[in-house]
């Protein structure tokens, strides 16, 4: 890896498989990045295989999926840029606050441990799993009925199906217990250090009409980091919904990505 490119890491968050990332991969790469989209660990490298194993993967939580970036990250020859997407939103948050980021992208990013909004909309994306205490040990799969409502409710019915059938895959359960959990003890798989002297710039986004990650819950993480004097910026994309990453607008969010990198000389 040439030393005068930076290097990118994206991360998937619950229900899409790494392969998603490609075309941003592809923009990221033609805007003289150096872009790996890495696979939680355990998963297969394809869709099918992935949807053929999910017994192999359901045990994983937060802080193992953290760790296994931070491994992949220290294996660099220089800190990267960090994109992550819903749970993968939450988790370039934790690695920027564990030093080992230049910068983040925290798209519609999962709550982290103290936000304390919680949208109807985003209970019922999370029952999919919660309802069933099992579940925390296990891979989930979505129907495309939920699929609909939780990632393709600002799409047309055809476009849903489309994604759903190219790039979704069973996720694990846990990380959706560590977050439904979060605030009742003393748990700190989903925490995040808001308070790092010297971090990264962070951009957070929010989906106006996203049901998994209501605006709400991307506002509040941005609270979180009210105390801090490093860059933490917002932007709101007004008529997307959580598959803004993937769907045909996905592009809008990439460069908006890019361009707010390329202001912060990132």
């Amino acid at each position: 890896m040439p030393a005068s490119r930076t290097p990118v890491v994206f991360v998937h968050g619950l229900w899409l498989h790494s392969t998603s990332w490609q075309p941003w991969v592809e923009l990221f790469r033609e805007a003289g990045y150096d872009p790996i989209a890495p696979e939680w660990p355990d998963i297969p490298d394809t869709v099918a295989e992935a949807r053929a194993v999910p017994e192999r993967f359901g045990g994983h939580g937060v802080a193992d999926v953290t760790a296994h970036f931070a491994g992949i990250i220290r294996k660099l020859p220089t800190p990267p840029v960090v994109v992550g997407h819903s749970f993968g939103g939450l988790i370039v948050q934790q690695l920027l606050g564990q030093g080992l980021a230049r910068a983040a992208v925290a798209i519609d990013p999962a709550p982290a441990k103290g936000v304390l909004a919680l949208p109807v909309s985003a209970l019922r994306v999370a029952s999919v799993a919660l309802r069933n205490p099992a579940n925390r040990r296990r891979a989930v799969a979505l129907t495309p009925a939920q699929f609909r409502y939780g990632f393709g409710n600002a799409l047309s019915e055809a476009e849903s199906a489309e994604l759903y059938e190219k790039w979704t895959i069973p996720t694990p359960g846990r990380p959706l217990f560590e977050a439904a959990t979060a605030n009742l003890g003393p748990s700190t798989a989903t925490k995040i250090n808001t308070n790092r002297a010297g971090r990264g710039p962070l951009l957070i986004t929010a989906g106006g009409r996203d049901h998994t990650v209501p605006p709400a819950i991307s506002k509040g993480t941005a609270r979180l980091y009210r105390k801090s004097p490093a860059v933490t910026d917002v932007v709101t994309f007004p008529d997307r919904g959580h598959s803004l990453t993937i769907d045909h607008g996905w592009r809008e969010v990439a460069q908006t990505s890019l361009d707010w990198l390329a202001r912060q000389s990132r």
